[in-house]
């Protein structure tokens, strides 16, 4: 055998090494986090005043979810709006289109749930001549329109990122076949850029997720504001706050697999 013949019988990897890699991508992290929803888990079913906060908790979880599922699609449905304003050859559209992006950025997320949901919703609710005995006028819907408003900004960058990475080919062949612009949009442009910005907006999901807990500041009754009530009365700060970080954790970690799972197979051909 000379230099150059490779040594087929000789395997060049060290004994051992095989098994370390397959152990380097073994997912620690997931195990970590499994073990931290378990503490909890472990203590309410052990624990009869960890199980008494508990039971007195997850009667937010309702709430919770409903806020964040109806902020999510106010967000949605805005932020696409508010996207096409964006990149409008309208003066006046791009204008109030950039004027509110940059205005809903520039302020902490506390301080705008306090604007809408204490100022300018009430106030548009009495405009329109809404009783403050409906649930138009109750903090549950204010707060979910307030975080819906909030996150339509972000939402809105999201759409134009994608509509705008869209190769400006396809449209003009669209053109050329006859297509008007709202079709070439709707059957060319849209089904791409939604493929485009699905995982960025899973991530504005889960951050709306999360930040649907300042809406406690207004004494709506999801989990965070449950906590706040029990440990306020019980004294059981450590148990309270644990069991509502489990709760938030198994949620946006369910929610991150669901996504992961979902974008895994739309890039499936």
């Amino acid at each position: 055998m000379t230099a150059l013949e490779p040594d087929i019988g000789t395997d060049p990897t060290p004994p051992g090494s095989k098994v370390r890699y397959e152990w380097s991508g073994f997912p620690y992290w997931f195990v970590g986090i499994l073990a931290v929803i378990a503490f909890p888990i472990f203590k309410i079913l052990t624990d009869p005043s960890w199980n008494e906060g508990f039971q007195f908790i997850k009667d937010g979880l309702i709430l919770t979810i409903t806020v964040t599922v109806g902020g999510f699609v106010i967000a949605f449905v805005l932020g696409l709006v508010v996207s096409l304003g964006r990149m409008s050859k309208n003066v006046w559209l791009r204008n109030i289109s950039t004027f509110y992006i940059e205005v809903i950025r520039g302020i902490p997320v506390l301080v705008t749930i306090f604007m809408f949901g204490l100022v300018m919703v009430p106030w548009f609710m009495r405009l329109i001549g809404v009783s403050p005995q409906s649930f138009f006028a109750s903090n549950t819907f204010k707060t979910t329109v307030a975080v819906g408003l909030i996150y339509a900004a972000f939402v809105a960058e999201v759409f134009r990122a994608g509509i705008e990475s869209v190769p400006l080919g396809q449209r003009e062949a669209g053109m050329a076949v006859g297509l008007s612009r709202v079709q070439v949009f709707r059957f060319i442009v849209w089904p791409q850029a939604l493929k485009n910005v699905f995982p960025a907006l899973g991530n504005d999901l889960i951050a709306l997720l999360k930040d649907s807990s300042l809406v406690s500041i207004l004494a709506v009754r999801e989990i965070t504001q449950m906590t706040k009530l029990w440990t306020g009365r019980s004294f059981q700060f450590f148990a309270g706050f644990m069991i509502l970080a489990a709760m938030y954790l198994a949620l946006t970690v369910s929610l991150s697999l669901v996504l992961q799972w979902y974008e895994r197979r739309i890039a499936t051909p």
